[in-house]
């Protein structure tokens, strides 16, 4: 198993496939979720798909302009296509962020009017910027004047007591008016007071209707469906309404799904990679982290899920987990998990 992992290609897999940019495909993406789509698990899901859109976590007008950009903004060339989802609602900081994502070659730029968090309201952005359609508008303009960049919202159906249908074609008709062609929607309203934003993630009704609903009143404007989407079954079904489906965390937990994305949602005529062989196109990522003082465990974390729901998983994550962590851990411990889960689904087939 370890001689097969080391046979892997190098760091431009993706390069050696037939995606280009020359017009972004968001018929599949993976969502911005915080603390799980950072640059690592970015590349590790660029491993298994070279077609699906990958977004980073929200990331703050205030975290770029006085952060250090290099880093807040760098990733790998490999995980295009990328899209930088901010946070924010003053048009001028949001236009000098989306000068400085195109300077950093980005190819979307997604401001996010969805979540619901208090620290998030606190700060004047997110879901609840859907009661100020106003300014998401002059947000959205500033940053289509200052790039080139398509420039996208996501958001819920709705929040609080303005979840009517028709507060949500009026507000996607405001932001249209202001040039956003592309609306990613969650098709949950969120309640800005009394649940936090798991329990939003959860307690208020799935409306997949209204954003089908959506699409078939604006046919003109690119739609985008979130939420609850649990499989690729469910993803081909949702794309006979509207124009794209984005999995959040079930592709987080069984990352796997994705394998069979290129194929069966892009059309590529290559196989799915085996769960052995992804862990081959990761390796020299995870080597050349690893160089740069990276810990092992920051990347495997987003890796447990890459054996769900098959014999050897237990295996494949408790190697990682206890181990990933200690001191000058290196690529031997990925190797070795890998080998344990293989074995224990060769243990399977021959019983």
């Amino acid at each position: 198993m370890r001689a097969a992992l080391q046979a892997g290609p190098p760091c431009d897999y993706v390069a050696a496939m037939d995606w280009q940019c020359d017009k972004l495909d968001r018929r599949l993406s993976v969502a911005p979720m915080m603390d799980r789509t950072d640059r690592h698990c970015r590349s590790f899901l660029r491993a298994i798909s070279a077609r699906v859109l990958l977004y980073t976590e929200m990331i703050t007008t205030g975290a770029i302009l006085h952060g250090y950009q290099k880093r807040i903004l760098g990733y790998d060339e490999a995980e295009h296509p990328l899209a930088l989802q901010l946070g924010g609602a003053d048009p001028d900081a949001l236009a000098t962020c989306a000068r400085l994502a195109a300077e950093h070659g980005y190819d979307e730029i997604n401001l996010n009017v969805g979540c619901p968090s208090q620290r998030v309201q606190a700060a004047r952005f997110g879901a609840c910027l859907m009661a100020e359609p106003a300014t998401v508008a002059a947000c959205v303009a500033g940053m289509i004047e200052a790039s080139d960049l398509p420039v996208t919202v996501k958001s819920r159906i709705g929040i609080d007591q303005r979840d009517r249908y028709e507060d949500l074609l009026a507000f996607v008709d405001r932001i249209a008016d202001a040039g956003c062609r592309t609306f990613i929607v969650h098709a949950r309203k969120a309640w800005l007071t009394g649940l936090d934003p798991e329990e939003n993630r959860n307690i208020p009704p799935l409306r997949h209707d209204l954003v089908h609903r959506l699409k078939k009143d604006r046919a003109d404007l690119e739609i985008i469906i979130n939420g609850g989407i649990i499989n690729l079954d469910e993803a081909t079904e949702h794309l006979d309404r509207v124009d794209g489906v984005m999995i959040g965390r079930a592709g987080y937990s069984d990352p796997y799904m994705l394998a069979e994305a290129d194929r069966r949602i892009f059309g590529a005529r290559e196989a799915a990679p085996s769960r052995a062989e992804i862990i081959a196109r990761f390796m020299p990522y995870i080597a050349a982290r690893l160089d740069e003082g990276v810990y092992l465990s920051h990347i495997t974390r987003h890796m447990l899920g890459l054996y769900s729901g098959i014999p050897g998983a237990r295996a494949w994550r408790r190697h990682l987990s206890e181990n990933a962590c200690r001191p000058g851990a290196g690529l031997a411990v990925v190797e070795d998990a890998a080998g344990l889960a293989e074995a224990g689904a060769r243990h399977l087939q021959a019983a």
